[in-house]
């Protein structure tokens, strides 16, 4: 399913969605166990928790954990993250391509993450990103976040463009309400961190996307060759 007209502008998700960012946060979760005493454990099962944030990651490295324990480690945590933030973090497969083919037809991008800014300001700079967004929301932006439509709706009136000329592209259950809530088109990025115990087929989403190039096709671009 692609709109019946071009859309105007693209708003993305960050984690499972931009970028691949699952690498170095399971690198800092299994270095701060290590410290902890404990063997690492496989990636896999981090992957599928990134995109429901630093608590869920931490939970699943220490089961059982008490919320004063919590607090602690989550600071320690979120350290070891920060010094290797970009060591391994890319934008997923085909998105170089992707925002490089929107610029150059001045379709302005943005990001809108509940990642606080402490963390996604430095990625994005790190990877040269920052800069070329047209706007980047962090969770800590305003006083609420994802599902709550207000972010998405701030970030395309940053923009300039009305929210249902907007398209929103998540890999979690609050990315799709929160574009739905907003009036935007919801998509889902089936390539992202999706969890493994829903049923991600009721999701409310517009359509599910593979591969970022098939974003071009909503904006009224051809999609890149393969």
């Amino acid at each position: 399913m692609v709109a019946p007209s071009p859309l105007s502008a693209v708003l993305l998700d960050l984690d499972g969605t931009l970028l691949d960012t699952a690498p170095d946060l399971a690198a800092a979760l299994n270095v701060l166990r290590e410290q902890e005493g404990l063997a690492p454990i496989p990636f896999a099962p981090i992957r599928e928790q990134v995109s429901n944030g630093g608590v869920a990651v931490l939970r699943l490295g220490f089961p059982g954990i008490g919320e004063a324990r919590l607090d602690t480690l989550m600071q320690r945590f979120l350290d070891l993250y920060r010094d290797r933030i970009a060591v391994q973090t890319r934008p997923f497969p085909g998105f170089a391509e992707v925002l490089a083919e929107l610029e150059a037809h001045g379709i302005p991008w943005g990001v809108v993450t509940n990642k606080p800014a402490w963390l996604t300001e430095p990625l994005l700079r790190s990877l040269g990103l920052f800069e070329r967004a047209a706007c980047v929301l962090s969770g800590d932006s305003l006083a609420v976040r994802k599902p709550d439509p207000l972010p998405l709706l701030t970030a395309a009136a940053r923009i300039g463009v009305e929210p249902p000329d907007c398209l929103y592209l998540g890999d979690a259950l609050r990315d799709v309400q929160a574009a739905r809530a907003a009036g935007m088109v919801a998509l889902g990025a089936r390539f992202g961190y999706l969890p493994g115990d829903e049923d991600v087929a009721a999701w409310p989403v517009t359509a599910w996307i593979d591969e970022p190039r098939e974003l071009l096709d909503w904006v009224g671009l051809r999609a890149l060759a393969r």
